[in-house]
């Protein structure tokens, strides 16, 4: 699993932002300035939808107040199902999105799931990470369901520790 410390791999995603969809590597979406990245097994799934990226959408002031320059959420979706939530959220001009549909990323940064058994295949463990310029600080990796120790709420303190 990558770790406080190490580079963000290189992976060709697709993002989506109010400028459209376009395709990037990973590595140029959050190799600079201060990113919060935050990952979710699956769009429009229903703690994703419900409590994951609400909360960074409503606390998106405070985490650019405390210094972030982006939010960006990934997912092992395509890149239509993404812009989709993206847009239904009302997220699109606040949060960016990275469609990792065959979840090479989710691999790379030792974040793979497999939710096979509940017909999801191959997905992103919930988790979330500060990287500065393109290296990670902070990895929080969710232990149980629900959302916790990745939330927008525990970024903020960690962010808020690190600026003290």
């Amino acid at each position: 699993m990558i770790e406080r410390g190490n580079a963000i791999p290189s992976v060709g995603v697709k993002l989506v932002n109010a400028s459209g969809i376009s395709d990037v590597t990973s590595d140029a979406v959050l190799g600079e300035g201060i990113v919060v990245l935050f990952s979710v097994p699956g769009a429009f799934t229903p703690t994703c939808h419900v409590n994951h990226l609400p909360g960074f959408l409503a606390n998106a002031g405070k985490l650019r107040a405390a210094g972030v320059s982006k939010i960006v959420c990934v997912a092992a979706n395509d890149q239509h199902v993404m812009k989709a939530w993206a847009e239904s959220s009302e997220a699109l001009d606040t949060i960016e999105f990275m469609a990792d549909g065959n979840g090479e990323l989710a691999r790379m940064l030792g974040l793979a799931k497999d939710l096979s058994p509940f017909g999801m295949g191959t997905r992103y463990a919930r988790a979330a990470m500060i990287v500065r310029d393109g290296v990670v600080s902070d990895v929080f990796v969710e232990d149980g369901p629900g959302v916790n120790a990745s939330g927008a709420p525990a970024i903020l303190m960690a962010l808020e520790a690190a600026n003290a």
